[in-house]
């Protein structure tokens, strides 16, 4: 991993606050407690490595990404990044909220993904405070986006915190507070993992297990159609654990779907995933207020080059992104991802290691 900083660039000019944003420095910022470590850039507040070991104590890096931040700044996927305003699809690029219409900036066809072009993963956030190692490492990154910013409504101030628990345990906090304007906001991190190592090959002997009995299912853009639908006797069933690879040959084009996680409304803390590599023996389990959870298998159809100049092919990593419904904006059923003036947003997860001695 290179250790390096640079000026970001930036197309937005006009206030001296988005100036200001243009010359953020951009550097590789690390936690350590004991043999669990993680590296971060603040090029789309990035989680850019995270070192845990298997059952026999061998370290490895289970997160995908890059080995500089000029790559990161490159690149069009955004690996380990907080993505936002709002996460996800927005059908059409537009929404309506108090009778007014936005039209966002459409980068995926006519529809808006991840916030737009040049969305949270896209920018560089400020530094706003970073304990390297001790008791609770921690580094907590916040950003500014302005009213208009890719066509949302309002100011909105951001952080997210990311602190490593003991040697095993990792969370994740992001937070909103809007200024004048009320906008929608669903942010998620958007790290890709193989707990086989980022260079081990695809994913596709993890067994998983989602805790979410309901989809939001999509059309052929991905767009959800605002129905919720049981995954019962279908290949997105993983109310018990299954390999990754023994349903999705039933899905051409691989996982990109929404669940509905069980475990009630409002922001309580339910159980998201469990992932399990029986070769390695790590085990991932996640948990989040979030009332979503987004399943992705890197389904992209072309190869990227990653750290230590490793290929990562199709299925090379598997997302899971806790977060509010897709195109919630257009669709009154969904939870509102609505944020107001006195009225925060505020989106947890924590992620914790284990190994189990089971052999592959």
């Amino acid at each position: 991993m290179k250790l390096c900083c640079l000026n970001c660039f930036s197309s937005d000019s006009g206030t001296v606050d988005r100036t200001r944003r243009a010359h953020e420095k951009i550097g590789i910022y690390e936690l350590k407690n004991g043999n669990f470590s993680a590296k971060f850039t603040n090029w789309g507040a990035s989680l850019v490595s995270l070192i845990v070991p298997d059952k026999n104590g061998q370290l490895a890096d289970v997160v995908l990404g890059y080995d500089s931040v000029k790559d990161y700044i490159k690149s069009s996927s955004p690996f380990g990044a907080i993505v936002g305003r709002v996460a996800n699809r927005i059908k059409d690029a537009q929404f309506t909220l108090n009778g007014n219409l936005y039209k966002l900036v459409a980068n995926e066809g006519h529809n808006t993904i991840h916030g737009g072009s040049r969305g949270f993963s896209r920018v560089a956030w400020r530094v706003s405070g970073y304990k390297k190692e001790g008791a609770v490492p921690y580094i907590q990154f916040s950003y500014r986006s302005f009213d208009g910013e890719q066509g949302f409504p309002g100011d909105l101030i951001v952080s997210v915190t990311y602190v490593l628990v003991g040697h095993d345990t990792m969370t994740v906090t992001m937070k909103a507070r809007a200024l004048n304007k009320p906008t929608p906001v669903n942010l998620a991190q958007h790290t890709y993992w193989n707990l086989g190592g980022h260079n081990s090959g695809d994913i596709l002997s993890h067994e998983i297990q989602i805790f979410g009995s309901h989809i939001t299912p999509v059309n052929l853009e991905l767009i959800p159609t605002g129905k919720i639908v049981p995954v019962t006797r279908t290949p997105y069933d993983f109310l018990k654990p299954h390999t990754i690879g023994s349903r999705i040959k039933d899905l051409p084009n691989g996982y990109d779907i929404n669940y509905v996680l069980n475990g009630g409304k409002g922001n309580k803390v339910k159980r998201a995933a469990v992932v399990h590599h029986k070769k390695s023996g790590r085990v991932l389990e996640l948990t989040t207020n979030a009332p979503g959870l987004q399943f992705y298998t890197s389904n992209w159809k072309k190869n990227f080059k990653g750290k230590g100049g490793h290929i990562y092919k199709p299925h090379a990593g598997l997302c899971l992104e806790t977060q509010g419904f897709p195109d919630a904006v257009n669709h009154p059923n969904f939870p509102s991802q609505i944020v107001r003036k006195g009225k925060p947003y505020s989106h947890s997860m924590q992620i914790k290691f284990s190994t189990t001695r089971s052999s592959a």
